[in-house]
């Protein structure tokens, strides 16, 4: 099936020059400027048209004065995503904001544990909750991905007070079952641990599989869902999330946290706006670019097992990011790494930043061409330290 033709996903658009993390920023982490990127997980398309038009036209109206989220347009929008593409019902008000995904995780971390507590986590762990458990003096514990006996182990602990849930998981591209979920629902009551799950990549589900919001499963434990439109349609620039609560007052002390301390009285309104207009207009334009990637991470898997078929490489069950295991290759990361950078000029994310030696998380979510030259280069590379 072929991508509708009134979305180009293959014209190359030249970022560099406009403070773009990936591009621009590259020399931060990989110490050289002017790497091809395939990292920190946004994409290189345009952001649904249907977003655009609502932008300019709230630009148009020139004034750009103090606002608020808590008003219908936004919550309905919300409210529409879910039960058109999960067939969920929410409680519009059980809904909180954010700045970020991570700025919310941050606030109820603070609320529900304190400082030495024990957080959950999957292993490889996106490094963002690395860096947000550990930086408020939490212990990050981890259990590998798909091991339940060891999920349980760790929330049995009596200092386990929160499980960070990443929904489908990052960077794995993990979809988890209904059945999983519930299941870990009912470990975390039973073990008095709250659940913040965040689904931010939810949108990217791919076919064959089925995302199933933590609303759905939390019942009456403490819990809450974070997530943002974002990811799906591309826009982290403009910040802005959201999140659903299950407890009124723990929801109640998330917005006053917010307010008072964090001074969050008026939202971005560009985020408002492109949320609305993604979660009312945008379904066919994500339709379209999840296909695309989905192409784009076919050939990743035709370049990978075609030139090392021991690999048996398969994509992601949601996302854009490939997240390869090398090991079978028996190459030296750090060599890997040399080869990459220094005579492929090329990025890509090193497992390590995931607590994951020997794999690396490559980032798909871009014009085909680029994903072409990215896994030549890449073929060459392992080659080189073979």
């Amino acid at each position: 099936m072929s991508t509708p033709a009134r979305y180009d996903f293959d014209t190359v658009i030249d970022r560099r020059g406009t403070w773009c993390v990936q591009w621009d920023g590259v020399a931060d982490r990989f110490g050289v400027d002017g790497l091809l990127p395939f990292t920190i997980s946004d994409m290189d398309f345009e952001t649904a048209p249907e977003v655009l038009t609502a932008l300019r036209a709230r630009l148009d109206h020139g004034v750009l004065g103090y606002t608020t989220w808590q008003q219908d347009d936004f919550r309905s929008a919300i409210a529409h995503w879910f039960a058109t593409r999960y067939g969920t019902e929410i409680d519009t008000g059980r809904l909180v904001y954010g700045p970020s995904v991570l700025s919310q995780l941050s606030q109820l971390l603070q609320m529900w544990t304190a400082e030495g507590d024990g957080v959950v986590v999957h292993t490889p762990t996106y490094d963002g909750f690395r860096k947000a458990i550990t930086g408020l003096g939490r212990e990050l514990r981890g259990v590998p991905v798909g091991d339940a006996a060891a999920l349980e182990r760790e929330l049995a602990r009596a200092d386990a007070k929160v499980l960070v849930l990443c929904s489908p998981h990052n960077p794995t591209g993990r979809v988890w079952t209904e059945a999983e979920l519930r299941e870990t629902a009912a470990l975390a009551r039973r073990h008095g641990v709250a659940v913040i799950s965040d689904e931010i990549h939810a949108d990217f589900v791919h076919d064959g599989h089925r995302h199933v919001p933590w609303t759905r499963v939390g019942g009456d434990g403490r819990w809450a869902l974070i997530s943002s439109g974002s990811k799906s349609f591309n826009f982290p620039a403009l910040t802005g999330s959201y999140g659903i609560i299950g407890d009124p007052a723990d929801r109640a002390e998330f917005l006053r946290r917010m307010e008072t301390a964090e001074g969050l009285a008026s939202p971005a309104v560009l985020s408002l706006t492109a949320h609305i207009a993604a979660y009312r207009e945008g379904g066919p334009w994500l339709d379209a670019v999840r296909e695309y990637v989905a192409g784009n991470l076919a050939l990743v898997a035709e370049r990978l097992n075609g030139a090392f078929p021991e690999l048996a490489w398969e994509p992601p069950q949601a996302g854009y990011l490939a997240w390869i295991d090398v090991r079978p290759l028996g190459v030296d990361d750090e060599a890997l790494q040399r080869v990459l950078i220094e005579r492929e000029k090329v990025a890509v994310m090193p497992g390590a930043v995931y607590g994951a030696p020997g794999f690396l998380r490559l980032n798909a979510g871009c014009p085909r061409s680029k994903v072409e030259a990215g896994m030549a280069a890449l073929v060459r590379a392992v080659r080189a330290v073979r």
